[in-house]
């Protein structure tokens, strides 16, 4: 499998882009920002984009959306739970002094158990609440990967002081949905470096709390 991560935008978002080496079908998750560096990529991998893929409404994970969508005519895909800030990304943005693409509304709706192909490819989709509403961790398990967005980080967990977020239900998101992943399965947030759910099990201080 093709697999790459490509950090965007002002805050930092970690950017991946998956592909399917015999079908040339790929996804890309959260284009936040930076669309050139994405679509560079993308040409690179010499694939076509069949899902554009948000784990969640912030505007730092959804800021190139509609450029996106409109050079891949890939599906966009969110959590029905986060429509609402999807919506007022561009708006959100601002108030940071940033600036990022209205979005198109999204083709259809994550929902959990959720099956995404993509060539001999298989995103499950876990519906991981807590940090908003509609967060999602996006999980391969034959490849023993799982891209966590800001649900779960390397040492840490996302915050939950924002509209829409609960310590509680994104712990239970975490323990429920994640923890049982094997100990080797590669943890991909959307911030910062790579885990594994080991790693995280043992040392994690909000999950040992």
């Amino acid at each position: 499998m093709l697999f790459e991560t490509i950090v965007v935008g002002a805050l930092g978002v970690n950017c991946f882009i998956l592909g399917d080496k015999q079908s040339n079908e790929g996804v890309v998750v959260d284009p936040g920002a930076d669309c050139d560096l994405i679509l560079d990529a993308v040409t690179r991998f010499g694939i076509k984009i069949k899902y554009i893929v948000n784990t969640h409404g912030h505007f730092d994970h959804v800021g190139c959306n509609r450029s996106l969508k409109e050079k891949t005519g890939a599906e966009l895909l969110i959590h029905q739970g986060d429509q609402k800030l999807l919506e007022l990304a561009a708006k959100s943005a601002q108030k940071y002094g940033l600036s990022v693409e209205d979005s198109p509304a999204p083709t259809r709706f994550l929902e959990d158990g959720m099956k995404l192909e993509f060539g001999r490819r298989s995103i499950e989709v876990l519906h991981t609440p807590g940090h908003t509403q509609g967060g999602c961790c996006l999980l391969l398990a034959h490849e023993k990967l799982v891209i966590t967005g800001d649900t779960l980080f390397a040492d840490s967990v996302g915050r939950t002081d924002l509209p829409g977020g609960s310590h509680e239900q994104l712990m239970a998101s975490i323990k429920a949905k994640l923890m049982p992943l094997p100990d080797d399965t590669t943890v991909w947030p959307g911030h910062g470096p790579s885990s594994t759910i080991g790693r995280e099990r043992r040392s994690n201080p909000y999950i040992n709390e």
